[in-house]
This record gives C-alpha cells, structure tokens and sequence, in this order.
C-alpha cells in the first residue's frame, strides 16, 4: 500500500465523523424552526426566514479568512514556519470563497424581493463580491507553479493583503448609510440586537451550526492537501530512484 493511501485509512478518526453528523443536525434543526417555528417578521414577513442562514454564511466566510490569515502570519514568522501552516491557510480560504459565494447568493435572494432587483451596487454588496475575487485570486496564485518556500510566503502576504477587505466588508453599512439593513445580531453603532425570542435562538443555533459545518469541511480539506503533499513528494521520490537505476544501469 502506498504512503498516501496507508494515511489515508488510518487518519479517519471518530471524533470527525461525530462532528460532521452534529453538524448536520445542527443544520437540520435551523431550517426547521427557521421554517416552521420562528414566526414571520412584522416588516419583513417569511421572507426573514433567510435571516437564519444568510448571516451565518457570512461569519463562517469571515471566520475562515481570518484563521488563513493567522497561519499567513504564523507561516511569516521565522520562528513559526512550518508547511502545516500553509495548507490550513490554503484550506481555510478555500471554504470561506465557497460562504462567501453562498452569501451572495443567499443575498441575491433576499434582495430581489426587497430591493426589487437580484444584484444592486450597494457598498455591503460590491465590498463582499471584491472579496470573493480576491481569495479567487488567492487560491490561483496558490497553484502557481514555483519552489515551495517561494510560492508559500507569496501566497500568505496575497492572504494578509486580502483581508484588509474584511472590515471594509463588515463596517459598509455603516461607513457609508448602505441600502443594505444593519447587522441583526449586534450592530456596531447601537450595540443592540434585533431579534428575541424563538428568532434569537435559532439564529444563534444557526451560527453555531454552520460555524461546526465549516470545521467538519476545513479538516477534511487540510487532509486532503496532506494527502496531496505526499504524494506528490511519493512521486518525486519514486522519479528520483528510477533515475538512480537507469544510471547504475548506464
């Protein structure tokens, strides 16, 4: 058996299956009361049972990109370099662009019976679809051909540069009076939040579930990396000693 597949039968511990199935009932339960417990809004009506997943998404996004940017920087540090940061980097990015792509959508959603229209250049919007592209981009320049070390550190200061966009994306609403409503669960100005009740908690049980969905995806994408990463010295090791025959054999 190969080094990669021996890693692979052996790395499926049971504490991940767990999470994923808690997850997976975390995520059932939400849309379950989002859809038939939480009463409609008294302005929105049903349409504020895509609050239980929209915010969610976009936390799970932000989160993701500031774990990549953490092991960016712990990658940076000459004390803290080490591989493994650089694929939990990678790893993270690459589920927060796929929230991030699930919030516009889920956004698109909202807004064309709100707003009138699927897509409107609103600062919250035009913020968040920037950043999409610029974790696009940091995903492509990570599959830019190059020595590791060198594709590695150009790759955690594109993820430090594409952060910057967080905030921006975060504060939006109220830098520049978006059309976009303010954040639900506690604005930034008033401190307060906008929901109580049955709606409060399965907001909360929401984030909470989404944030374990994200877990469950970002360890089985780290893995895979690895997996990746042997193989592929696996290969470079298998080439070399071909190489080594053929010359005795010369």
């Amino acid at each position: 058996m190969s080094t990669p597949a021996r890693v692979l039968a052996q790395d499926r511990p049971a504490a991940l299956r767990v999470l994923g199935a808690i997850a997976l009932v975390g995520v059932a339960a939400t849309v379950w009361l989002g859809l038939f417990v939480t009463p409609p809004d008294q302005f929105m009506g049903n349409l504020v049972r895509l609050l239980y997943i929209h915010p969610p998404m976009a936390w799970v996004a932000f989160l993701a990109y500031g774990i990549a940017t953490l092991a960016s920087l712990l990658y940076l540090w000459p004390r803290t370099r080490a591989e493994h940061f650089d694929r939990l980097a990678g790893a993270s990015a690459e589920v927060g662009v796929v929230f991030t792509g699930l919030t516009l959508v889920s956004g698109s959603i909202w807004g064309r019976p709100t707003w009138g229209a699927w897509w409107v250049w609103d600062p919250l919007l035009t913020t968040t679809a920037l950043l999409f592209v610029l974790y696009l981009g940091y995903l492509a320049l990570r599959r830019v051909p190059g020595e590791f070390h060198v594709r590695a550190r150009r790759s955690a200061i594109a993820a430090l540069i594409a952060f910057i966009d967080v905030p921006i994306v975060y504060f939006s609403v109220e830098w520049w009076r978006s059309l976009h409503q303010a954040p639900t669960v506690l604005n930034p100005t008033t401190h307060k939040t906008y929901v109580h009740g049955s709606m409060f908690w399965t907001l909360m049980l929401g984030f909470v579930s989404f944030t374990l969905v994200y877990a469950w995806l970002m360890v089985h994408r780290y893995r895979l990396a690895r997996l990746q990463d042997l193989e592929e010295t696996e290969g470079l090791e298998v080439a070399i000693e071909e190489r080594r025959a053929e010359g005795e054999a010369g």
